[in-house]
């Protein structure tokens, strides 16, 4: 099948090249083109009332493979990010085996090949994500990863976070932060205060996180190297970014759909499927992360993806695990910040594709000539009911199910390849 097309009628937000307007695409050999020759057969994409811009990157994902298929596996991972209009993902490295050297990097590179996005692997910045010793940066980065995280656990040991700032500045990787001091919140399994008490559950104050937060800028600040902010969930952590960046400090930060949309009423009743680190915390701290999105304190929105099936959810809230599903949704919550006159569509475009491309250093965030033709179509205004049925993921532990949404990827496009398709 030929991958020449012509993109017609739709708007084309392109913010790198100031654009937004009505546009005509042209698609030639997987690449975006000025123009296309006459002996060049274009297949024609009508996508008049939708959307047309550079593809969703999400820089923060879990794939579960290698060790942990029965949740997610990149295959179907990179299918259900594709269903969410993701041309591109960097995947955490707690895996079983940890990616925390180059063997495991190569084989998610290849597993990735047969996928329906980009994958980019993130390497752990320990080994076995211990925190005792470093991982060996430079054999991943050769191998192919694009950041260094132990996303799921912190480093507690400043030194050897300084150690890791220092490596990876040198090897031009991001460090990525799981910002959280775990003896505060140890044992906790949900946002503490007025809602744990009344629930009987053990609570994870919001101080665990933003303690971290100011350690981490810290050593940005310390060090001269740029640090990167995991699901930032706190006003407090919203509000030290904001202080760093006046500074001058290299720092960035994402924050999820679920802390710009839910609170830690979610959980009430017990939900496992609102259970995740950091927690859901209060109305105040949504509104907080939400302004921060908007003033451009957080630039990036990624959905932190954490797979599981009902062996780890459907048990007592104490014993769940922590996570939800999120890149079917990401798209429809992210858009009501538009709704909401918080963001325009230049600023989606910017935290869902433009930022994560820039702080990841992957191709992607702009539909110039010449660059591969990852992007995405978006209708803004169709409306459905997010149900099991229709999840491509394979693990449903999502607290949006039920819930009428609006907005989503009617077309998803990777390398001038169609990856999801609802337009015909």
């Amino acid at each position: 099948m030929s991958n020449n097309f012509i993109i017609k009628n739709g708007r084309v937000i392109d913010p790198l090249n100031s654009m937004d307007q009505i546009h005509n695409l042209i698609v030639v050999n997987g690449r975006i083109a000025s123009n296309a020759t006459s002996d060049q057969e274009l297949k024609i994409i009508d996508a008049k009332g939708t959307l047309v811009m550079p593809g969703l990157i999400d820089m923060h994902v879990h794939l579960r493979e290698p060790g942990q298929e029965y949740k997610e596996d990149i295959l179907s991972g990179s299918k259900a990010a594709a269903a969410g209009g993701f041309t591109g993902v960097a995947c955490m490295p707690n895996t079983d085996p940890v990616n925390d050297c180059a063997a495991v990097t190569r084989f998610i590179l290849e597993r990735a090949s047969q996928g329906f996005c980009r994958v980019y692997p993130v390497g752990a910045i320990s080994k076995k994500s211990r925190g005792e010793s470093l991982a060996e940066f430079g054999e991943m980065k050769e191998a192919g990863i694009v950041a260094v995280s132990d996303d799921g656990l912190p480093v507690i040991d400043s030194q050897l976070m300084r150690r890791a700032l220092e490596y990876a500045g040198g090897l031009n990787l991001r460090v990525i932060s799981h910002s959280e001091e775990p003896t505060l919140g140890k044992g906790g399994s949900m946002n503490e205060g007025s809602v744990s008490m009344n629930m009987g559950l053990k609570g994870i104050p919001t101080a665990t996180e933003s303690i971290m937060v100011y350690r981490d800028i810290a050593l940005a600040e310390y060090t001269g190297i740029p640090i990167h902010i995991a699901h930032v969930s706190t006003a407090m952590s919203a509000e030290l970014i904001r202080w760093a960046k006046k500074r001058g400090v290299p720092v960035t930060a994402e924050t999820t759909p679920h802390y710009l949309s839910l609170t830690e009423q979610e959980v009430i009743g017990y939900n496992t499927n609102a259970k995740m680190n950091p927690p859901l915390r209060t109305e105040e701290d949504r509104q907080a992360i939400r302004q921060a999105v908007a003033d451009g304190t957080i630039e990036v929105i990624a959905t932190d993806h954490a797979p599981h099936s009902i062996l780890e959810k459907d048990v007592e809230f104490d014993l769940a695990s922590n996570g939800i599903i999120g890149l079917e949704t990401s798209v429809p919550l992210t858009l009501e910040l538009v709704r909401d006159r918080l963001i325009d569509y230049d600023r989606f475009v910017h935290l869902l594709s433009v930022n994560p491309a820039k702080i990841l250093g992957v191709t992607g965030g702009s539909l110039s000539p010449g660059m591969p033709a990852d992007l995405t179509i978006i209708d803004p205004d169709i409306r459905y009911t997010y149900d099991v049925s229709g999840i491509i993921s394979k693990s449903r532990n999502s607290p949006f199910i039920g819930r009428e949404l609006q907005g989503r990827a009617v077309l998803t496009m990777v390398d001038g390849r169609i990856t999801h398709n609802l337009l015909n």
